[in-house]
């Protein structure tokens, strides 16, 4: 990544991962049981989201394998009600206390803007989100930190404004999808599309 940390290109990811979610009884080791797995069969990278609400399991994970920390890649995201800037530190330092972790690899902002629980819009400028994922990483709660959901137009005003470039940007990516013009900036830019 352009912060000069490597990232494995293939991840588990925990979207949906828990599959009982919603249901009596709740599985709460589904996601457990998956990490474990990747990680016996040689994946290196764990993506997961606060609002997942796997990063528990996620933890769970982690610790009962083999692998060593420092050769594992962990994202995780920040979610919507926690945009302003002195909420994001919170924030992650409640997300390492699920994952059982002491700094994640990669933060992400989740979504460029802000909403609360009850489906009120947050006002917080995403401007003021990413000096708060500044002041995580400078903490070294995070190696690296980046975006998702974002668009060409919203990286760039973070560029302008002369803040620190994103290491990634995770969005959506498929064969119906394939957003050239979005992979094309990034690849100016030496930000990583995932």
């Amino acid at each position: 990544m352009n912060d000069g940390n490597e990232m494995p290109a293939i991840a588990l990811g925990t979207w949906l991962g828990n599959s009982s979610f919603g249901r009596n009884p709740l599985n709460t080791h589904e996601v457990e049981h998956a990490v474990q797995w990747a990680l016996n069969a040689g994946y290196r990278h764990i993506d997961t989201a606060w609002i997942y609400k796997v990063e528990d399991q996620v933890g769970r994970g982690l610790k009962g394998s083999q692998v060593k920390r420092e050769d594992i890649f962990i994202t995780t995201k920040l979610w919507n009600d926690r945009h302003a800037r002195d909420a994001v530190v919170p924030a992650l330092r409640e997300s390492l206390q699920n994952l059982q972790l002491d700094y994640v690899d990669l933060y992400l902002v989740h979504w460029p803007c802000g909403q609360f629980l009850n489906g009120t819009y947050d006002t917080t400028d995403y401007l003021d989100t990413w000096r708060g994922m500044m002041e995580a990483k400078k903490l070294g709660l995070t190696k690296s930190i980046g975006l998702s959901n974002f668009n060409q137009e919203q990286i760039q005003r973070i560029l302008d404004q002369g803040l620190e470039k994103p290491a990634a940007l995770q969005v959506e990516i498929n064969l119906n999808l394939q957003q050239p013009e979005l992979l094309g900036y990034c690849q100016s830019q030496n930000i990583v599309l995932q």
